[in-house]
């Protein structure tokens, strides 16, 4: 393709890099920018890193799409209505939507934004902060859902967007709509046409900068040829009218009729437009015109995404499926010949020649230059001239508009010429200074001060030399621009600017005699010369003078202020070869008069390595403790130093001593300490700070041995509370009763777990306080009582006792009471303050002090208060009951009224003086005393009331305690069990009058196998008159009992009881295992009278039941008809005559049934 303004080539081809034929289309490969391309494939994301040689990376990513940021590493997937952003170089998650619908198209817009296409809706999403998308617009009607989006874009100030679109129309063709929206207006605009795109272009003539849209226009089913068009949108109206031109025709083959635009990109280096359409079509458009510049099919398949590479101008483009990466891009060295000889437009070819700085179009500038000098039009000559980049811009040129003689009242045409070299760019450097020189003449240095600025002219040292003159610093920023060193260091000695000499010269590699200049400024301007001397020290590659010479030359001017500011700069890399000089340097201060110079420099630490004993001792001699003591490290030299404490400042003092090893802090202190009291409360606070380090033991012993107790107290009182050491606990509490802090020693007693018990005890009680409270916590809290006790007492402290059992330690009360029983205190005494202890005091252990010292009775007045006042305690009533039993009164009463007493306390008590008092306690238990209950009544005798007592609590578990024989002993008779259970057939049982009782009784018999027993006790209840004679329940009990263990007394049972089951039993008496024929037909017989049955029909079957014993069980047949006879009923006759035929009796049977 020589000769012609286009340069084509196939990049790479991704089905070369293995990439699927399937993928390689619309919305599965993606291109935002010459970075990257995106492929999705059926189980991968693919990306082409084409920055790196077309590397290719493949990540296991399930995806519907994927488009990669255009500057960043930064992915964005989309899955269904969810949209995700990755950072692939943080490896982490952006962001994450659901959207409301599907997506339909999206793409990157800026690096910081994603637009969201959906069937109704456009958004974009932000990517520097956390919001969901925002919705941008509806899409309109002409945009319907049956449109499908192939573009989206937005315009370089981010005020328009441009949605654009394809549809099926008439006649098979393919109609475009666009849709331009304003977002300050909100409004849309419909365009038709299927491609578009936003530039911005530099308009000749006009200072600010033109943002276009230039699209493809064509209305559906017109006949009319698609036209290009380039409008100007968003300008301010009141910068003037927005650029514009006549829409152009766009050049459509005869062979594409039905084709149409699929991308249009825009070159935003040479402002050419790239038209690329569905059949391969590419139309090159000059943006400025609207002209085609070129047509050609570059390929036979659709490039379906495009891209613009904006520093090279390369526009690159993907063919569907085969996966071609094309690259298009204008041909410049054949651009203006191409036009020139093919398009034949020659105004075409110069303002592109001109625009783009092209060759090819020299002989027409100057035969249009010709044209215009010749009619005498400068202006439009001198554009020629600025449009021909560098053709006609000659000394030739600016000698012929020199020539030109200038009208009466207008501007010189070489200052013409010059304006409009100006408005198009930048002048050279022959053009620089003819500019200069006429500008210069009038003074106008604010005209060249602009100029400069805006790099309208070109820097030159023949141009500096001009402007010098008139404006140093205008002549040196030429001179920098120039690179014209030494001139530009002369302008910065003449402005003074000492201090920029060095880094220029070191920047820029220049060399001087910097000692002559430095030697001249001294005696001249010393400030000049020490700004340059600092620049110098500080010189890249290490400094370009002698430090040692040069700070002697400014000392032997006399100059110690300038001295210092020098070695200071000089020195503050703080350099161990420089130790000298940084002794120099705060010893010209130390002995100059200026201490408070080398107070600062030291106050800084930034210089290391000097003498420091040599100017240790300076600083002593001008007074300054401080610094002096800083620099000593003999414990001689340090103490000698603060004998001057006093006039140091107390928190110097304190850090000091984190300097000194233990030994020399404590010989420090002692020192101190012995220069008396002033001294005092600065070594508190050292030791308060550092006591971890000079140890508490050392500390004491240096207040203790200047007689300090008020500085020991204050030392120990601020570390005691965190402190863990006995002994400081310990010497707190002795300082604090030195100096009658009692309260403070109180409180240490009280809440400390430190201190030893038995030393502090020790030291109190020697010590004999008038307040003896922090003694009372030492003993209260550590069971020190007894010696308490003993020693309030013996000390005639007596109402501290009062205190300590009312107010501290009520609970320690019988300890106390019991000591003063043994010291044989006062009863009085005693009493009182049992009654002001009141409830509070512990009853068991003072009853049992009490009991083992015989003095019980004592109590009983603290014990009947208590009880008046409403105490339910039972140690209270426990105590009140022994005292009330030993004395005999009334106990009984005690013992049966009194609900609050502990029946296992005083039943045990009272066993050994009377044992009925004990049964009465047990048995106030309610069950809880029932094993002590039965043993008193056993050892004692008390059957009659055991047996009472099991028969009211109605209790089979007890019952079987004491009817149910030891293991191994069940054949031995139990003298203890007969008694009992005598006892409970001939009293308690007789005497109940209660139903459950008897029945529980029964059962408990029942229980314990006494079936003997269990008849006594039945006949005592059922045959000899009482409440419970005609209870069935106990008549059929006594009978079945009799039935299985005296069957001998079943008989009588039978005449003597009337209320008993007659028929069950009767049935247990004809049993296989008992076989009580008798006994079973007395009974019934007895049932089958009217007396004892009311119904006829029961009679009757009484009676056949009757003669049924006597054929069936007994045999007897002659007595069978005889009691036949004597009941004459027809259902017994035919029970006999059917007995008598199974006996072999026919006659008789006969006979019989005759009677029935």
């Amino acid at each position: 393709m020589a000769g012609v303004p286009l340069q084509f080539s196939e990049a790479l081809n991704l089905q070369q890099l293995g990439i699927p034929e399937a993928s390689i289309k619309h919305g599965l490969t993606s291109m935002e920018s010459d970075r990257w391309i995106i492929c999705v494939e059926p189980s991968q994301v693919t990306m082409v890193d084409l920055q790196n040689g077309a590397q290719v990376t493949r990540r296991p990513i399930q995806a519907e799409a994927a488009v990669m940021n255009p500057t960043q590493n930064i992915l964005a997937l989309r899955s269904g209505t969810t949209v995700q952003i990755f950072n692939l170089d943080a490896k982490a998650k952006v962001k994450a939507h659901q959207m409301p619908e599907p997506l339909v198209f999206w793409k990157w817009t800026s690096t910081a934004n994603l637009a969201l296409v959906t069937a109704t809706s456009v958004y974009h999403w932000a990517l520097d902060n956390a919001d969901p998308p925002v919705k941008m617009f509806d899409r309109l009607a002409q945009l319907g859902p049956n449109t499908q989006i192939i573009n989206y874009k937005v315009s370089p100030d981010g005020k328009w967007c441009l949605l654009g679109g394809i549809s099926a129309g008439a006649g098979g063709s393919v109609d475009g709509n666009m849709q331009l929206f304003s977002m300050e207006k909100t409004v849309s605009q419909h365009l038709t046409g299927h491609a578009a795109a936003f530039s911005t272009i530099k308009i000749p003539g006009r200072e600010d900068p033109a943002q276009i849209l230039c699209f493809h226009g064509k209305t559906a089913g017109s006949p009319e040829p698609p036209k290009f068009f380039v409008r100007e949108i968003g300008r301010d109206p009141s910068k003037g009218p927005a650029f514009g031109i006549q829409p152009a025709n766009i050049p459509v083959p005869p062979d594409a009729a039905t084709d149409f635009p699929v991308s249009l990109v825009a070159d935003p280096k040479n402002d050419i437009a790239f038209l690329l359409t569905k059949m391969g079509y590419t139309y090159m458009f000059d943006m400025h015109s609207g002209k085609t510049i070129y047509r050609a099919r570059v390929t036979q398949e659709t490039i379906f995404v495009t891209t613009c590479q904006e520093s090279t101008g390369a526009i690159f483009g993907i063919t569907v499926r085969r996966g071609g990466v094309l690259r298009l891009q204008l041909n410049g060295q054949t651009l203006v010949p191409y036009i020139l000889n093919t398009l034949r437009d020659n105004e075409l070819a110069i303002k592109l020649a001109g625009r783009l700085n092209l060759p090819g179009a020299e002989s027409l500038f100057a035969a249009e230059f010709e044209r215009y000098m010749a009619a005498g039009n400068i202006a439009e000559a001198a554009r020629i001239v600025a449009q021909s980049g560098t053709a006609l811009r000659t000394p030739a040129t600016m000698a012929r508009f020199q020539q030109i003689p200038a009208q009466p009242g207008q501007v010189p045409p070489l200052l013409q010429y010059f304006s409009v070299l100006l408005e198009n760019g930048r002048l050279n450097e022959q053009e620089s200074i003819e500019v200069a020189k006429p500008v210069l003449q009038q003074n106008r240095l604010p005209l060249m001060e602009k100029w400069l600025k805006d790099d309208k002219l070109q820097a030159s040292e023949a141009l500096g030399d001009l402007i010098m003159p008139h404006d140093v610093g205008m002549a040196l920023s030429v001179y920098l621009r120039a690179e014209c060193h030494a001139k530009a260091i002369q302008c910065f000695v003449q402005r003074g600017e000492y201090d920029k000499i060095v880094p220029y010269s070191t920047s820029v590699g220049f060399k001087m005699d910097y000692s002559t200049m430095l030697n001249q400024l001294l005696f001249n301007n010393p400030q000049g010369a020490l700004d340059l001397a600092k620049g110098l020290v500080n010189a890249e590659g290490g400094p370009l003078i002698d430090i040692q010479a040069t700070a002697e030359a400014f000392l032997s001017s006399n100059r110690v202020q300038e001295t210092t500011a020098f070695l200071l700069e000089a020195l503050k890399e703080n350099k161990s070869e420089h130790a000298y000089l940084q002794t120099k340097l705060l010893e010209i201060n130390l002995i100059g008069g200026a201490p408070q110079v080398a107070d600062a420099i030291m106050q800084q630490g930034i210089l290391t390595h000097y003498d420091r004993p040599h100017i240790g001792k300076l600083c002593e001699r001008a007074g300054m403790w401080q610094r002096a003591a800083e620099h000593y490290t003999e414990i001689n030299d340090i103490k000698r130093v603060f004998k001057n404490s006093h006039q140091m400042n107390p928190e110097f003092v304190v850090s000091y001593f984190g300097k000194l090893n233990r030994e020399q802090s404590i010989m420090l202190l002692k020192d101190m300490m012995s220069r008396g009291p002033q001294n005092m409360q600065v070594c508190v606070e050292v030791a308060k700070k550092y006591h971890d380090e000079l140890g508490s033991e050392d500390l004491v012993a240096v207040f203790e041995n200047a007689r300090a107790t008020e500085g020991l107290y204050y030392y120990l009182g601020a570390i005691v509370n965190a402190s863990e050491d006995p002994y400081v606990h310990f010497k707190y509490i002795q300082a604090s009763c030195m100096l009658g802090q009692f309260k403070e020693a109180e409180r240490v007693c009280r809440d400390s777990n430190i201190y030893v018990p038995e030393e502090v005890k020790n030291y109190l009680k020697s010590s004999k306080l008038p307040d003896p409270r922090p003694l009372i916590h030492v003993c209260d809290r550590f069971d020190f009582v007894d010696e308490l006790t003993e020693y309030l007492y013996l000390n005639s402290l007596l109402q501290y006792i009062e205190v300590y059992v009312t107010k501290v330690s009520p609970a320690k009360t019988p300890i106390v009471v019991g000591k003063l029983f043994d010291l044989g205190a006062n009863e009085d005494f005693i009493k009182r303050i049992l009654m002001a202890v009141g409830t509070a005091c512990p009853v068991d252990e003072l009853v049992e002090i009490a009991e083992t010292r015989n003095r019980l009775r004592l109590l009983q007045p603290w014990l009947e208060a208590n009880v008046a006042t409403g105490s339910t305690e039972p140690s209270t009533h426990n105590a009140l009951g022994k005292i009330y039993i030993t004395l005999n009164r009334d106990p009984k009463s005690f013992l049966l009224n009194n609900m609050f007493y502990d029946p296992k306390v005083l039943g045990p008590y009272c066993e050994s003086l009377d044992p009925q008092l004990a049964f009465i306690a047990y048995k106030k238990g309610a069950g809880e005393c029932d094993e002590q209950l039965i043993k008193v009544s056993h050892e004692h005798g008390l059957y009659r009331d055991l047996a009472k007592y099991l028969v009211e609590r109605q209790d089979l578990e007890l019952w079987a305690k004491v009817l149910t024989p030891e293991e191994g002993k069940e054949n031995e008779e139990d003298p203890q069990r007969r008694q009992l259970i005598d006892q409970v057939v001939d009293w308690a049982m007789p005497e109940s009058t209660n139903a459950d009782e008897i029945s529980c009784t029964v059962k408990a018999f029942m229980a314990a196998d006494l079936p003997s027993e269990l008849i006594n006790l039945l006949e005592r209840i059922v045959l000899q008159g009482s409440d419970f004679s005609d209870n069935k329940n106990l008549q059929n009990l006594l009978i079945l009992t009799a039935i299985r263990a005296d069957s001998t007394r079943v008989a009588g049972y039978v005449d003597q009881l009337d209320n008993f089951d007659a028929k069950d039993i009767a049935l247990i008496c004809l049993s296989e295992s008992h076989m009580l024929f008798e006994e079973a037909f007395s009974i019934y017989v007895k049932f089958a009278k009217p007396e004892h049955t009311a119904d006829k029909d029961e009679q009757t079957e009484m009676q056949v039941l009757a003669i049924g014993v006597l054929v069936d069980h007994m045999k007897d047949l002659d007595r069978a008809k005889t009691y036949a006879s004597q009941c004459d009923e027809k259902p017994v006759w035919s029970k006999l005559g059917k007995a008598q035929l199974d006996n072999k009796f026919p006659a008789e049977a006969i006979e019989s049934f005759i009677n029935a």
